[in-house]
């Protein structure tokens, strides 16, 4: 199943994020509750713009579930500090068909040091991850339909959810295109199609 993140709740200021297994960030007054799945804005690259779900909630702080930060040459210390949002709605996406993926792959990089005679494949990094997929046609004027035109007019961050079989959940930070120009060809239903452009690290949880 698919669902978007129509609607989130106003950024609250993150004042530090520890390096731990979990990571514990720290936010005056959140108002989260455990299960609560947040978006973070971070200092640090590799946390920036990630869906988390809240662990052990407190009154100023809550732990991001599985995020681990120990590697300070990827998280240096007391640089992770930006905001973060709660999702207040999932609006899932009725009638979808045709999903495909691409990205996600490591970009090698072939190097030859002077001073070698073989050269050397390096991984630089990971390409950007796009999906995209199509939506029955008819689905015109439904709270997914209408939250998917705002979230490709104004090109705002949002996540992307897929629930498996299994119940686990997979979260993708990105923004949506919807092309409401309807999809017309012999034989089949009418669509509409919509791109899904990833802008940081997915996230995958268990089910609760």
């Amino acid at each position: 199943m698919l669902f978007i993140a129509a609607s989130f709740d106003v950024k609250k200021a993150v004042t530090n994020i520890t390096n731990a297994e979990e990571a514990v960030i720290s936010c005056e007054n959140h108002g989260f509750e455990d299960g609560d799945i947040v978006q973070i804005y971070s200092g640090w690259g590799r946390l920036n713009h990630r869906a988390v779900r809240v662990k052990n909630a407190t009154l100023d702080s809550f732990v991001a579930e599985e995020i681990d930060t120990r590697n300070t040459t990827f998280f240096p210390s007391g640089t992770g500090a930006g905001s973060v949002r709660k999702v207040l709605e999932f609006i899932q996406i009725s009638k979808y068909l045709n999903p495909s993926i691409s990205g996600g792959d490591p970009k090698p990089v072939t190097v030859k040091f002077m001073d070698e005679d073989t050269e050397t494949t390096l991984n630089d990094g990971f390409s950007a991850v796009t999906e995209s997929f199509e939506i029955d046609a008819d689905q015109f004027g439904t709270p997914a339909y209408q939250a998917m035109v705002e979230l490709s007019e104004s090109q705002t961050d949002t996540i992307l959810k897929k629930v498996l079989k299994s119940g686990d959940m997979i979260f993708t930070p990105c923004t949506i295109a919807l092309n409401e120009n309807v999809k017309l060809a012999e034989g089949s239903i009418m669509t509409n199609s919509v791109a899904v452009n990833g802008n940081g690290r997915i996230t995958r949880y268990n089910k609760q």
